[in-house]
C-alpha cells in the first residue's frame, strides 16, 4: 500500500463561494481511478466531522506530484 493524497474542493454551506482544498492522506494499493470512485464514504465522514463545509469535487493524486526540483540544488551539467 502506498500513500494517496485525496484532494477535495469544499465549500461553505453559507457562503458557497467560498472554497477551498483539503487533503485527506491515507494508504492506497489501488490506481488513481479507483481511488476517485472509492472515495464518497472518506468524503462523507469529513463533512459529517465538518458541516460547516460541502465538497463539491475531488481528485486522488500521489503525495508531492506537484513539487518542483529546487533549482538552487541542481548540479550544473558540463
Amino acid at each position: 500500500m502506498n500513500p494517496i493524497d485525496l484532494i477535495v474542493t469544499v465549500c461553505a454551506v453559507l457562503s458557497p463561494a467560498t472554497c477551498e482544498e483539503t487533503h485527506l492522506v491515507f494508504n492506497w494499493g489501488g490506481s488513481l481511478q479507483q481511488c476517485v470512485m472509492a472515495a464518497p464514504p472518506y468524503i462523507a465522514q469529513w463533512v459529517g466531522e465538518h458541516p460547516k463545509w460541502n465538497a463539491v469535487k475531488w481528485r486522488c493524486e500521489y503525495p508531492h506530484t506537484n513539487d518542483k526540483a529546487d533549482a538552487g540544488k541542481a548540479t550544473p551539467a558540463g
